[in-house]
């Protein structure tokens, strides 16, 4: 897969060329004034893929060690879940 950096006005001017490299699994980083505000990617991208993007650009931090199970932060009296009480509070 390919990474793409192309600045707004290119992107305006060309962006059916963009969309056929999306299309073929690029992934298009837009820049204004050479600044990144944002990203086409294709939608069909495996999770792996997008994990390793995601690791790659800095958006998570993962060591590859197995996560161990949390305790929960909180806790409800009764029955009722944490989902239900908050819908309830809603209403």
């Amino acid at each position: 897969m390919s990474q793409l950096t192309v600045g707004v006005r290119e992107l305006k001017e060309q962006l059916s060329s963009y969309i056929r490299q999306v299309e073929a699994g690029a992934t298009v980083t837009i820049t204004v004034h050479g600044k990144p505000v944002g990203r086409i990617v294709p939608l069909k991208q495996p999770l792996e893929t997008r994990m390793q993007e995601a690791l790659q650009t800095g958006l998570v931090a993962w060591s590859g060690r197995k996560l161990t199970p949390r305790a929960p932060v909180a806790r409800t009296r009764g029955g009722q879940m944490v989902a239900d009480l908050l819908l309830e509070d809603r209403e």
